[in-house]
This record gives C-alpha cells, structure tokens and sequence, in this order.
C-alpha cells in the first residue's frame, strides 16, 4: 500500500446516527488506526463513539474534542479527551487538528465541518453525506478509505 500523508483523520457525523451510519463511521475508524492513523472527533456519540470504537478495537488512538467543560463526557472510546468549553465552535478544532476528513451522513454540524476543512484546503471523504462541491462521494467505508489512502 502506498503511504499516505494523514497523522490525523477526523470522522465527522452526527451524534444520534443511524445503525448504517454507526457500522460505516466504526469500520473507517478501525481502517484508519490499523494504519496508524490516530481519529480525531468531537468525542460525543453517534458517529463519533462508533468511530472512536471501531478505531481501539485495534488499539488505536482517538482523541475527543469536546464541546463541554467536563473530559467525563467523552465517550468511553476516546483515548484523549480535551474539553474546549467551546460548544459547537469546538468543530473548527477538530478540523484543525486532522490533516483530513471523512464525513458520514450528517446535519447542520458536520455541514460546518465540511465546510471548515474545505476553507482549509484539507480534503473531505463523505460516506452518504452533504453533496458539496469540493466533497469526494463514496459509497461506503471501505471506498472511504481507499479513496482516502489512495
């Protein structure tokens, strides 16, 4: 496999996901860490927790950036949990900290991810997510990653 640049990638996505987007978001995560690439998320639920979980099941590394005052938040998968006190801003964060990212489904927050990690010229994977100029549509999590690692 060719290396690939990424010391970092975030998984974005809603916080109540679908069981669909929870298996996607779990088996990105699990692809990303066992190639050494540490998740970055927001550290809450959904596709977040999925992701962190799919990530140490192969003891990877996940950090959580959370939008509280309070690491105890965190879901039980993240491996480094920051509380930002930030609220919703903490999403530029996230972006900032990833070097890409993959985006699976979503509402308003992961449309400002998307729309963060594009300003900043980071690319964006999304997995049945916001069709966004700038977005590279895959159908599933494993066309995710080989679009991502290509």
């Amino acid at each position: 496999m060719a290396q690939h640049p990424y010391g970092a990638v975030a998984v974005v996505g809603p916080g109540d996901a679908t069981p669909a987007e929870a298996s996607a978001a779990s088996a990105i995560g699990l692809g990303l860490a066992s190639r050494g690439i540490t998740v970055v998320c927001g550290g809450l639920g959904g596709v977040m927790e999925a992701a962190c979980a799919g990530a140490r099941s192969v003891g990877g590394v996940t950090i959580g950036l959370l939008p509280g005052h309070d690491r105890r938040d965190a879901n039980r998968f993240v491996s480094v949990a920051i509380p930002t006190g930030m609220g919703e801003l903490r999403n530029g964060l996230v972006i900032r900290a990833a070097d890409a990212v993959v985006a699976v489904g979503g509402g308003h927050g992961t449309l400002s991810e998307i729309a963060l990690a594009l300003k900043a010229g980071k690319r964006v994977v999304g997995v049945d997510s916001w069709d966004v100029d700038g977005v590279e549509p895959a159908q599933d999590a494993s066309d995710a990653l080989t679009r991502l690692l290509a």
